[in-house]
């Protein structure tokens, strides 16, 4: 599985905590490649544009708040991010939402409780269902 993974300056660390904890994961990092200060849709656009358009599977996107990688993220057309802050948000995020994006707010959320949001949300399937009608009117 190939996951785009990209932060800022602000959710480097946790970025490459993650890319640690995870190592079975073929992750395509986008950047931030340290803590030295840069624009987070520098690296977020990138890293959705490459989830929109099949080149890596999932995504997941790190900045301060998470706030301004949702948005960056989220202007990307075939882009459905999530910025979950529980793994019970993560969970539904991906039956009820099909998210194809992760977003994690670095200067928030503990390094133990991202790797369990993380850990959620990429083992949960999406649902379909009722909830394939509700995606399809997302992008129309």
């Amino acid at each position: 599985m190939s996951i785009a993974i990209a932060s800022d300056h602000a959710g480097f660390c946790l970025k490459e905590d993650i890319k640690q904890a995870f190592p079975e994961i073929e992750w395509k990092d986008f950047g931030a490649y340290s803590v030295d200060s840069m624009d987070y849709p520098d690296s977020g656009k990138p890293a959705a544009k490459a989830v929109a358009d099949g080149e890596c599977e999932k995504g997941i996107l790190i900045c301060g708040s998470g706030i301004g990688m949702s948005i960056v993220a989220n202007r990307v057309k075939g882009i459905r991010a999530a910025l979950c802050n529980t793994p019970e948000i993560a969970r539904l995020s991906r039956q009820h939402n099909d998210a194809n994006v992760l977003v994690l707010a670095g200067r928030f959320t503990p390094v133990p409780l991202a790797l369990e949001i993380v850990k959620t949300w990429l083992e949960t399937p999406f649902e379909c269902g009722r909830h394939l009608n509700r995606i399809d009117k997302i992008d129309i």
